[in-house]
């Protein structure tokens, strides 16, 4: 374990800032660290709105695996509380977070869930795109020092477990829990949906 965190600090102190860095490359990873989690929701919405029965299948399913992966985090989180980097004194933090637990990171699981479901349910482009935005944010929050990589790589290993656990019991109840969503978009939207602005 020494040998492995000695191996996580030497990556970190090798991506993160430094005091030399200049002041645009930090404001513009803590763009991307803050506010890329936003096209989560964004393309997950995109999904529902205008795509068909597997779009929104895997919208869905995506959301599920996800929110099981970060359940998951704070379980680790309770049990086991991992430094962040600025909390031992390592490297350089460009923003103020929490003092909590770093393994695994919220952002890079919520990513990796998504990117993941969508990749394997043949959604390509929007997949693709959560994993380039989720590489974005997992370099990015490293950079700025409130990550370490292994808090990312585990991020990845977590919403594979969430997934594979999600897997069997989409396949059990995921036909009925769409029925129920699509009924409840159905009449909830009506207005919207008879104008042709949205998918039925």
């Amino acid at each position: 374990m020494n040998t492995l965190e000695a191996f996580n600090q030497a990556l970190f102190l090798m991506i993160d800032a430094t005091a030399s860095t200049p002041r645009w490359q930090i404001d513009i990873a803590i763009a991307i660290a803050d506010y890329a989690i936003y096209l989560v929701p964004l393309t997950l919405g995109v999904l529902w709105l205008s795509g068909g029965q597997h779009q929104r299948a895997a919208a869905v399913r995506a959301c599920c695996v996800a929110l099981l992966a970060l359940g998951c985090n704070q379980i680790i989180g309770l049990y086991w509380m991992h430094p962040r980097p600025f909390m031992i004194g390592l490297g350089h933090t460009s923003v103020e977070h929490v003092a909590d637990s770093s393994f695994p990171s919220d952002h890079g699981t919520v990513f990796a869930s998504v990117a993941l479901t969508l990749l394997l349910a043949r959604i390509r482009w929007y997949g693709a795109l959560m994993l380039v935005a989720g590489l974005a944010v997992a370099c990015a929050r490293v950079f700025i020092g409130v990550h370490f990589p292994f808090d990312m790589a585990g991020a990845v290993v977590i919403a594979c477990a969430a997934f594979v656990v999600v897997t069997p019991l989409w396949s059990s109840a995921g036909e009925a829990v769409m029925g129920v969503l699509i009924a409840l978009y159905r009449k909830l939207l009506a207005w919207p949906i008879g104008r042709g602005w949205i998918s039925r």
